[in-house]
């Protein structure tokens, strides 16, 4: 066993040093990255560097040589995806390209595992490879309960390009909801931080209290439309992407819960004859595409929304095509 010198490739910029180390040698654990990088075992360009250090095209990562654990589990093959999932899931994709892929991602289901959930849209991206070499990667998420384009990564370069995006807030985001009561204003920002905090109901994201050390926290919002004074179509748009931001904007600060939503809203959230489901939709998004210039893609509402919109009279326009501008 010798010290390797690996170069990171042209398409792998913007990637952080532990995930591009895992990449690279999948034998490392994440403590055996973060002892190498304390005693400048692992070094780029020669020099010191943290886990979350952010590589360049070109550069030269020292690694040391690695010495494997015989009574380590080995890594889990993942299970191939039943052909009916498989089926189903190439039916949600409303864009594809060699850079990107865009999902319709249905209400309820799951985008990672965790607690009591072993179904999930991770566990099945080997279904969405098409005639790529590798499996898409997710570069952001939505909660199990809001549905919407979710956007995957097809390349490791799109993968660290896009996860920039929407880490520095380049993608815009437009979000639908229905809430009970009416928003006043109509229009507006609204600017709350936000805590995490845990409860009897599970953890939940809270309007931060003065001397808490809660993260600032911005939607813009508007009315597009509303009926009687008791329920609303609104169009959310997340400046930030807090936890739960956008359930506790319209909860807390505007003072109408989104339809559906118990963990928020209580039982006011519900209304008898319609669907309980969260009435959160991620409607659209325009981000910068890595290949350059902008993608803008839309995704049609949720069957239980759209019954819902039907029931009240709101008249959604269909999606727009996905497309490229420059």
């Amino acid at each position: 066993m010798t010290v390797q010198l690996k170069t990171v490739a042209a398409d792998e910029g913007d990637t952080r040093l532990d995930r591009w180390l895992k990449r690279h040698v999948p034998a490392l654990t994440q403590g055996a990255v973060q002892k190498m990088l304390r005693t400048g075992q692992i070094r780029v360009d020669g020099k010191r560097a943290e886990a979350n250090t952010r590589l360049l095209p070109g550069q030269e990562i020292r690694i040391p040589p690695v010495v494997e654990n015989p009574n380590a589990a080995l890594p889990r093959t993942p299970k191939p995806v039943d052909e009916r999932d498989a089926k189903a899931l190439a039916a949600l994709v409303i864009h594809k390209d060699s850079d990107v892929l865009v999902l319709d991602k249905p209400h309820g289901m799951p985008v990672q595992g965790g607690p009591n959930i072993t179904r999930h849209l991770d566990g099945m991206l080997d279904a969405l490879r098409f005639e790529a070499e590798d499996r898409p990667r997710l570069v952001h998420r939505l909660d199990r309960d809001t549905s919407g384009v979710l956007v995957l990564a097809r390349t490791v370069g799109a993968a660290s390009k896009l996860a920039a995006a929407f880490r520095g807030r380049d993608v815009e985001k437009t979000y639908w909801a229905v809430v009970l009561g009416e928003p006043t204003p109509p229009a507006g920002r609204i600017d709350m931080a936000l805590v995490r905090q845990g409860g009897p109901r599970g953890e939940r994201t809270a309007p931060a209290e003065p001397g808490d050390d809660g993260a600032f926290a911005i939607t813009d919002f508007r009315t597009l439309d509303v009926v009687r004074r008791k329920v609303a179509w609104l169009e959310m748009k997340p400046q930030t992407g807090r936890t739960h931001q956008l359930r506790v904007h319209a909860a807390e600060a505007l003072g109408c819960p989104i339809l559906g939503d118990g963990k928020y809203g209580g039982q006011a959230a519900h209304l008898e004859g319609l669907s309980g489901s969260l009435h959160l939709h991620a409607r659209a998004l325009r981000l910068p595409h890595p290949a350059g210039g902008w993608l803008e893609v839309a995704a049609p509402l949720p069957p239980h929304m759209k019954e819902t919109f039907a029931f009240f009279g709101f008249e959604a326009p269909r999606p727009p095509k996905a497309r490229r501008v420059s």
